[in-house]
């Protein structure tokens, strides 16, 4: 009986025209909006392009001038320098054109106009620079024969920074919009539990009716429907996720594995959700449809799915309810994988919606039980 129930239930989800849109085409529609709104924003934010600087030459320096031609002509150039009078470079520098004159002879000299990250960088490289030539300036003098080492030395690319990240996994900001668009998927699974709700109270439908008139107990036929439509949802988020990381090529790292796993779990929140909403009340099917999708997008608005920084307006606020927002939950979970070298925030919210899962089921399924008809 439970199986038979089971694929019944998976048949006709598959048969629901709102269901095959909503869960399956609309997240590729967004999906493929938010890929081209947000594809290179955050590398073309986040690359520091080369810093334009006029080089004044006040007497011949072959080493300097082989430094500047190694720290500009890498992949990742430091400088986009130009040889100039001090006249010009003057001009260039009050236009705005150049960030910084280094005046190169037997000493360094950098004049800026003002502030700023890369009048920083500017100064930390004449620095560095000055503070290496001394040094190999001093060895030299002490120990002519190593005079070829210690100018290649010299001559190598002056690094004014070191990268250090904090996490091992995408730091694109944007990726969040993506973390957002699955825990929608997963949250309007609750439409899915809404009709298996529905279809199990006599009052609210003639499936309704025949079923409780059935041999099948309550429960079961409410878990085999459930199992169903969980099984249906569950292939949806892996469509969701697949395309997402294969077709849109969103980066999720060597964490792929564990983001389906939150996937299916939201997936199974969601319909938790769902059957939970549909067995309040004696509304009708079209207010609880409503009630329904309102609450799902208000819980996807919350958790940042319109609003980027939403989320970070919500912990300053009310840091309780991402913890109880099963939008929140699916996205932070997948974003943990990103943000933590460890899994335990990972883990606590996969117990966590599945803990909520289990008592949206509990609780659905004892208001359903408990109603009693006179006639059919």
């Amino acid at each position: 009986m439970f199986l038979h129930i089971l694929m019944y239930e998976i048949k006709s989800s598959l048969r629901v025209k709102d269901l095959v849109f909503w869960l399956m085409l609309f997240p590729i529609i967004l999906g493929t909006l938010f890929k081209i709104a947000f594809g290179d924003l955050y590398e073309k934010e986040v690359t520091t392009d080369a810093i334009p600087t006029a080089i004044v030459v006040t007497a011949e320096n072959e080493v300097f001038r082989s430094v500047v031609e190694s720290v500009s002509d890498s992949d990742e150039p430091l400088l986009k320098p130009e040889y100039l009078s001090e006249e010009a470079a003057l001009k260039k520098l009050k236009n705005g054109d150049v960030k910084g004159i280094i005046y190169a002879g037997d000493k360094l000299s950098l004049t800026v106009s003002g502030e700023g990250a890369e009048q920083s960088v500017l100064k930390l490289f004449v620095e560095e620079y000055t503070i290496r030539e001394k040094i190999i300036t001093d060895t030299v003098k002490t120990d002519p024969a190593k005079a070829q080492a210690v100018i290649a030395a010299l001559s190598e690319k002056l690094e004014t920074s070191e990268e250090k990240p904090l996490t091992k996994g995408n730091t694109d900001f944007y990726i969040q919009y993506f973390q957002n668009l699955i825990a929608m998927v997963a949250v309007h699974g609750s439409m899915t539990g809404l009709h298996v709700s529905m279809s199990q109270q006599a009052n609210l439908s003639e499936l309704g009716a025949r079923k409780s008139c059935s041999a099948a107990p309550k429960s079961v036929s409410v878990l085999a429907s459930l199992a169903g439509t969980w099984i249906v949802q569950s292939v949806c988020m892996i469509i969701t996720v697949s395309f997402i990381a294969f077709v849109l090529r969103v980066d999720y790292g060597d964490s792929l594995p564990l983001v389906y796993a939150a996937a299916i779990a939201g997936g199974i929140l969601g319909v938790s959700f769902g059957f939970f909403v549909g067995s309040i009340g004696k509304m009708k099917q079209g207010a609880k449809v409503g009630l329904c999708m309102t609450v799902s997008m208000v819980m996807c608005f919350l958790s940042g799915l319109m609003l980027g920084n939403m989320k970070m307006i919500m912990i300053e606020k009310a840091p309780w309810f991402n913890n109880i927002n099963p939008a929140a939950l699916v996205a932070d979970s997948i974003s943990s994988l990103n943000l933590y070298s460890s899994y335990d925030v990972y883990i606590t919210k996969l117990v966590t919606m599945l803990v909520i899962s289990v008592i949206f089921y509990v609780l659905g399924l004892l208001m359903i039980r408990r109603r009693k008809h006179a006639s059919l």
